[in-house]
């Protein structure tokens, strides 16, 4: 069952979305992709942020750059957390309106945002909300943090030697 939906802003984002769709196939979260604008389809914005928790959607990553709109205004129409991905791109201000665009809602309206183009975060704190009531999701995150663990561990070693 889709669990997680990835909407970015236009296909220049996708190269840095895809973080988050690899991550997520990693920890085996069911996920879908879309490209959802919301300056230039808004109504498919709006249909996708008030329908998506009816199509068992349990959080929406949110990625766009520029003026980065599409995060935030998800977040106004749906119940589900939102985590939105600041993208650098061509025409960005170093990603800081993208950052900025994304990170200062109004009080009311959250979106978890993570680092510019930092969308495998974003997948993994998914994951994590996922895992708050999927036992299975725990077992997972678990694995997976043990993984990094372990490459930290034997990096340590080899610089060691």
């Amino acid at each position: 069952m889709v669990q997680v939906g990835i909407i970015m802003g236009s296909t220049s984002d996708l190269p840095v979305m895809q973080d988050a769709a690899d991550i997520l196939d990693e920890l085996g979260i069911e996920y879908e992709l879309d490209i959802v604008s919301a300056h230039r389809t808004p109504e498919k914005m709006f249909d996708y942020a008030q329908n998506a928790h009816k199509r068992g959607i349990k959080v929406i990553i949110a990625g766009a750059g520029g003026a980065a709109h599409l995060p935030g205004m998800t977040a106004s129409m749906t119940p589900l957390p939102v985590i939105g991905v600041p993208v650098k791109s061509r025409n960005s201000i170093d990603g800081w309106d993208s950052i900025l665009s994304i990170l200062q809602m109004p009080g009311g309206i959250p979106v978890a945002t993570v680092a510019l183009d930092g969308a495998k975060n974003a997948g993994i704190l998914a994951a994590k909300i996922i895992a708050s009531s999927d036992p299975k999701v725990i077992d997972t995150i678990l694995s997976y943090m043990e993984g990094m663990k372990e490459k930290v561990l034997d990096g340590a070693k080899s610089v060691k030697k």
